[in-house]
């Protein structure tokens, strides 16, 4: 990824272009998620738990092979119900500048870069951000927001000890894989936990994402589902996707959760 920070100066004269495909999501195996879009990702995706910078956070499972996303067809289309808020600002995204400010960057290998006013502008005549900008920079930062929300509902999570590895095997051409790096909510310790410990969890917002963890896993089937339908055909997948996930169209524009 090679991001670029906007600035007045440097694309007040440029443009983008929204992206058509999912191909840039083609290889990403898990979406990091936050606790706001979790209500509607269980519905649609398997969520876990794993390990970023040596903290829990939630994920929406989208492959156990590495550097493929199974709800990503051959021509870049999104097959899922619910497309995580991990990609639904591409290509912009919020980094920190080295006094820990953030700014908005573009993702400069993405081909969506327009030179002149053949796209969305960057900027309005003022050189404010203009109002398609803005739009995904208040989404990049409810959802930043959101992160450190997520963060602190897990550590209170594993605080209690209530997340342990999910132990998880697939059948192979080669043999049997366990899948490592995965974890999941302990049910019996959750049953288990004292009232004290079990106020604290619900006080941190925890409570809630404890139990949309463990409804999620009844999709983990979809998983396996969805190797045999990209294994078989591309009609098979496009008919899964349409039986089972019912896309709306115009989900790729809009940036609720």
């Amino acid at each position: 990824m090679s991001l670029i920070a906007l600035s007045r100066t440097a694309h007040e004269n440029k443009s983008w272009a929204r992206y058509s495909s999912y191909e840039f999501a083609a290889q990403q195996t898990l979406a990091v998620l936050v606790s706001s879009e979790l209500p509607k990702a269980i519905m649609h995706l398997p969520v876990a738990f794993t390990r970023v910078q040596d903290q829990f956070r939630p994920v929406a499972v989208l492959s156990f092979e590495e550097n493929r996303n199974l709800f990503v067809t051959k021509e870049g289309k999104w097959i899922g119900g619910y497309i995580p808020a991990a990609f639904r600002a591409y290509p912009f995204a919020l980094a920190n500048t080295e006094n820990g400010e953030k700014i908005l960057c573009f993702e400069d290998s993405s081909g969506l870069l327009v030179d002149g006013a053949g796209g969305e502008p960057f900027f309005d005549g003022e050189g404010n951000p203009s109002a398609p900008t803005k739009q995904i920079l208040d989404f990049l930062q409810q959802v930043d927001a959101d992160r450190q929300r997520t963060e602190a509902m897990c550590a209170s999570l594993e605080k209690h000890d209530l997340i342990e590895a999910w132990p998880i095997n697939v059948n192979t051409e080669a043999g049997e894989k366990k899948i490592e790096g995965l974890f999941r909510i302990n049910e019996n310790g959750l049953n288990d936990l004292p009232d004290e410990a079990f106020l604290d969890v619900r006080h941190s917002g925890a409570l809630a994402m404890a139990y949309m963890q463990l409804v999620s896993m009844s999709h983990l089937p979809l998983i396996g589902k969805l190797y045999e339908a990209h294994a078989a055909n591309e009609a098979k997948l496009k008919n899964l996707g349409n039986e089972i996930f019912k896309m709306p169209q115009d989900d790729e524009l809009n940036f609720n959760f």
